[in-house]
């Protein structure tokens, strides 16, 4: 096992190569690692295999499928690496130009943050979504996965290294942390002067140890306590079908709906086609029942579990949703503001004045009107892959795309002034 600081050292030695690389070896890099990600298919899925055999017995089916890859799931991590070959190169941008009375010449240019580290869980498709965005706005990458899906990450990473050393450049530009201990995350939240950026993606747990512990400058996305609120004019037919796409097409994710608050006017309509449509008909079709954990108005007009006391304080990431009732749009909002996470909220409405309300009042990285919290994604906002959702202010918010990877510096022409 190759130790944690040598290959941070490694990566760090790397990255200046690829911060001067142009645009089109940049894309002519991406290109090879998606054909080797297809080429070497099989072997990851074997790997891959592997790991979710290992982990049945400590990971329920949500999160099995979380981590499990196939031939379709592979072909869209290549098809992923490809998109990103089509975004407009972040690096070398102009982004502001100023002549000084003296004759300078300043301008803001935006460069790479140099090497980005990951702590990530479960998701082996993050590897390749992460170095593809890293290595397009010319960053090294360092990745530390779940000891969960090791296997997968490392074949994955294997195909990445065939790709980068067919166009000549450094397999060292994409590092994989070996060591599977706590240890090397706690390396990577100390690592002075060889990270320059931690993106720490996965459970509460892992994203509050590393903001509380990192040394580094640190990142913090992810939690997704996503609400929807379905207000008295919401067409019901239409929130039915948001409410089971947001909780139900993928809860394991951090986009995932986890609570829904409805207005009492339409509560006695609404809540009981909901039972029906995400507990009776899912069980018909053969697919998980939602269980509903219900605040005491709720409970009056449905059946379900009672709410406890963290219920509304809870990322779920399975077939689980809190229900509450709200007296209106206010009151809703006001809810949201102690519960939220700050990563995506929704409102189902035909009122544009609640609808005005709700997205300047409600203070999270994404708020949507009449849509599913389940877009809030880089690929779905046009970004490409995304390396997180980020739910803090400074520097990044929301989908983190090419442009969240680069900061700027500041180049200045002179002809031979002094001050």
């Amino acid at each position: 096992m190759r130790l944690t600081q040598d290959i941070l050292r490694e990566t760090k030695a790397a990255a200046p190569v690829l911060a001067a690389a142009s645009d089109e070896i940049k894309n002519a890099a991406l290109r090879s690692i998606a054909e080797s990600l297809l080429r070497e298919k099989e072997a990851i899925l074997a790997a891959n295999r592997q790991d979710v055999e290992a982990a049945r017995e400590a990971l329920g089916p949500v999160m099995i499928d979380r981590l499990t890859l196939t031939d379709a799931r592979v072909e869209a991590m290549a098809r992923g690496v490809l998109d990103v070959v089509e975004l407009p190169d972040p690096v070398g941008r102009v982004l502001r130009h100023t002549e000084r009375p003296n004759g300078l010449m300043i301008e803001r240019v935006s460069v790479p943050l140099g090497v980005i580290a990951m702590i990530y869980e479960s998701r082996p498709n993050v590897t390749s979504d992460a170095a593809a965005l890293a290595l397009k706005s010319g960053n090294a990458m360092v990745l530390r996965g779940g000891k969960e899906s090791y296997l997968s990450n490392a074949a994955i990473v294997h195909a990445i290294h065939s790709g980068l050393n067919a166009v000549g450049l450094p397999k060292a530009l994409v590092g994989l942390i070996e060591d599977r201990t706590r240890a090397s995350a706690r390396e990577l939240m100390e690592a002075e002067g060889l990270i320059d950026l931690l993106i720490p993606r996965g459970s509460a747990g892992l994203i509050r140890s590393c903001v509380e512990n990192a040394k580094v400058p640190c990142i913090q996305t992810g939690t997704g306590i996503c609400h929807i609120y379905a207000d008295a004019t919401a067409d019901i037919g239409q929130a039915l079908d948001i409410i089971e796409n947001a909780k139900c097409s993928r809860p394991s994710v951090c986009n995932a709906a986890e609570v829904l608050l409805v207005h009492q006017k339409i509560a006695p309509m609404l809540l009981p086609r909901l039972h029906k449509r995400l507990r009776e008909e899912r069980e018909a079709k053969g697919l998980p029942p939602v269980e509903l954990r219900l605040d005491a108005r709720a409970a009056e007009i449905i059946p379900g579990t009672p709410a406890g006391e963290m219920d509304f304080d809870t990322e779920f990431l399975d077939y689980i949703l809190a229900v509450g009732v709200v007296d209106g749009v206010e009151q809703a909002i006001a809810h949201i503001a102690r519960h939220s996470t700050g990563h995506s909220e929704a409102i189902l409405t035909r009122d544009d004045a609640a609808a005005a309300a709700f997205t300047q009042r409600v203070d999270s990285a994404a708020v949507y009107v009449n849509a599913s919290t389940r877009f809030t994604d880089g690929g779905e906002f046009g970004l490409g892959c995304e390396m997180g959702i980020s739910t803090q202010k400074l520097h990044a918010r929301g989908p983190m795309g090419l442009e969240e990877l680069t900061t700027y510096k500041y180049v200045v022409r002179g002809a031979g002034q002094v001050r």
